[in-house]
């Protein structure tokens, strides 16, 4: 019998855990913008104005909230994807920022798009303790936990970028002169700043750099000079509208330099067809991304499962155009953070989630990437691979490299 009554007392013990383990576990905890049944998440986009190609990522990540809802939501409650233009436009964006926060009180705002904005918008978001999450651009400044707790970029930052290409370019080129083509603004100047640190006692080997603003109508001084210069290497930090125009230029020109490519312009659809396919023929760019055009994933069944879900869900969007499959990437992530979250959907919580994902990996990421976030590293992606274009698509070549960029970069 004493082994009865010991088991008796157990069964007593364990009942009474439950009793005290159930109104914890039952315990949901929301913020404005979370409840039983659903999770409002802000966006901004341009829609509209110079940077309006990149509106396609708002697009995409509706089409997969949408796919999300239809499969029951994420731990039962839907999403309520509200997304606003800015025009790539700051005063706009703070405009739009506040009307998702102030009156449409979401929970979190997701993915705004560019460097301008996100500045724009950066103070505000931190005084309100918002989550301004998976921030759509490198900028190395949207990695700084300790002055903006509230704000993470995804994409690997423009920093890690510049130093990629370095490493690439000390090892093959060492005596190479570089001309560089750079977007006034902390994009272009991230960028540009980490090629210098990448490169390092060699900066010298750059021997002329030319800038020009988004709103500017034609380039064509800047390239003519930067070909003056005889460098033999060529840069293009420019968003989509910027670097076409770059292409199409030094094409015209008949200068043949070793060009390297911004990761955010190497859109097929809309960057390197309009500016001439036979001239963006062997561009050198970085990838973190499977690339829809490039044969290799034809077979791929995360690729095969994301054109399935572009022709349901996004039929008009295009499948050769990777900011599709960039914006379906982001949403994942943002998925998997909301997952994490459980029932405690507080601002606070969705940034304790964001800040501790560990080897997070979507089959849509190139093999051997991984997102890893701590609460002092804001940095979820700093590996890149190489890839070289090759008339028709791009083609990835050597290694997966990292262009980490210390914490003390991160001011």
């Amino acid at each position: 019998m004493p082994g009865r009554r010991k088991n008796l007392a157990a069964l007593a013990m364990l009942a009474a855990g439950v009793l005290v383990m159930t109104p914890a576990l039952a315990q949901k905890k929301y913020d404005p913008g979370a409840s039983d049944t659903e999770i409002k998440i802000g966006n901004i986009m341009p829609y509209s104005g110079p940077a309006s190609s990149y509106g396609v990522i708002g697009k995409t990540e509706a089409a997969f909230f949408k796919m999300i809802n239809d499969q029951g939501g994420i731990n039962g409650r839907k999403i309520n994807f509200i997304s606003y233009d800015d025009a790539y436009s700051p005063p706009k964006a703070i405009e739009q920022a506040r009307k998702l926060v102030e009156s449409d009180e979401v929970l979190l705002i997701f993915q705004a798009l560019g460097t301008p904005s996100n500045s724009a918008i950066m103070k505000y978001m931190n005084a309100k303790k918002v989550p301004q999450l998976f921030v759509a651009s490198g900028g190395t400044k949207f990695g700084d936990p300790k002055n903006f707790p509230w704000t993470m970029g995804f994409q690997p930052n423009y920093q890690s970028e510049g130093r990629i290409y370095a490493k690439y370019i000390r090892d093959n080129f060492p005596n190479g002169k570089i001309a560089v083509f750079w977007q006034n603004d902390d994009a272009g100047k991230d960028q540009f700043k980490g090629l210098k640190d990448g490169l390092g006692d060699k900066a010298s080997m750059i021997i002329a750099d030319k800038s020009y603003e988004v709103s500017d109508p034609s380039i064509d001084s800047q390239i003519v000079a930067l070909h003056d210069s005889g460098a033999d290497i060529f840069f293009s930090w420019a968003a989509p509208k910027g670097s076409a125009q770059a292409i199409r230029k030094v094409g015209e020109l008949g200068w043949k330099p070793k060009f390297f490519l911004a990761n955010t312009a190497t859109s097929i659809a809309s960057v390197l067809k309009p500016a001439g396919l036979e001239y963006s023929k062997d561009i050198i760019s970085t990838a973190y991304l499977k690339d829809p055009t490039d044969p290799t994933w034809d077979k791929d069944p995360a690729v095969i499962a994301w054109r399935a879900f572009m022709d349901k869900y996004y039929p008009d969007g295009d499948k050769a155009n990777a900011n599709n499959l960039y914006g379906y990437v982001q949403a994942e992530a943002m998925a998997q953070v909301l997952k994490q979250c459980g029932d405690n959907l507080t601002r606070d919580n969705v940034m304790k989630q964001a800040a501790s994902l560990k080897n997070f990996h979507t089959k849509l990421m190139l093999p051997g990437v991984m997102v890893n976030t701590s609460p002092d590293d804001y940095f979820p992606i700093e590996q890149m691979q190489l890839m070289r274009f090759n008339g028709q698509a791009w083609e990835l070549f050597g290694d997966v490299i990292t262009g980490e960029v210390g914490h003390e970069h991160s001011q």
